[in-house]
């Protein structure tokens, strides 16, 4: 669940996502339920479900989890409350990481990833003291292999529906967008039968930063620490993998 949206820094992790696709799946349905409780369960009338619904089906979580988690959170059962929280910091060699949470006791929390970023080299910064090198952008990217759509139909279909950029990198196609376009943009591609490795609106960086093979090897920990953290729902940082 990290990334700074370029598709190589995700694929070069794929198979560590892959080993974890349960934690995954449990993170996600933990967003699911944050988004049933702010806006109720039914995602034509929750624009926040709708999109982590596509997010989940990029992820390839089942219908039937994904189904089954909007009902739990929707119960009279359900009395889990959850607080969303960012955190943002430092990396090895000043590396900007911005870290998204869910949770239901900040201080553990907060505890569990300064930690995290100790153990690492890092250190947790104050809010702002990196998210001002970050923009928040809707991110779509293809697998070219899924569609046998032309590649110049579903750059024009992209940008007539309002998407902000377009590429075509190795095996995959990535959709840029405003956040406030990425739902509409989402929607008609969906409508023309495209499916997505990835949907979501990222921290995406407006710079980066190349470590040396030790720095690399000290952010690969400081990442994965935090993946394995419950309540860490996303991890977003400006190093060039």
């Amino acid at each position: 669940m990290s990334g700074h949206s370029k598709w190589h820094n995700i694929q070069a992790r794929k198979s560590k996502v892959d080993a974890a696709r349960g934690k995954v799946f449990t993170k996600l349905g933990r967003e699911l339920l944050v988004a049933v409780k702010s806006g109720g369960p039914d995602p034509d009338s929750n624009a926040k479900l709708k999109d982590i619904i596509a997010k989940c089906k990029a992820a390839n979580m089942p219908n039937d989890t994904i189904n089954k988690a909007i009902k739990k959170a929707s119960g009279e059962g359900s009395t889990a409350n959850y607080e969303e929280i960012t955190y943002e910091g430092y990396g090895p060699n000043g590396v900007a990481v911005i870290v998204e949470a869910s949770t239901d006791n900040k201080n553990r929390t907060a505890a569990d990833v300064r930690h995290v970023f100790d153990k690492a080299g890092g250190n947790l910064g104050t809010t702002g003291c990196v998210s001002y090198m970050f923009n928040k952008k809707g991110v779509i990217v293809i697998e070219k292999a899924s569609t046998e759509m032309e590649e110049d139909d579903i750059m024009m279909l992209a940008l007539d529906a309002g998407a902000e950029d377009f590429e075509a990198e190795g095996d995959i196609y990535e959709i840029t967008t405003e956040p406030s376009d990425f739902t509409p943009v989402r929607e008609k591609l969906e409508e023309a039968g495209l499916s997505f490795l990835e949907a979501e609106v990222q921290m995406v960086p407006t710079t980066t930063v190349v470590l040396d093979e030790k720095g690399q090897e000290k952010m690969e920990r400081l990442i994965d620490r935090l993946d394995e953290l419950d309540d860490v729902m996303n991890v977003y940082h400006n190093w060039e993998e």
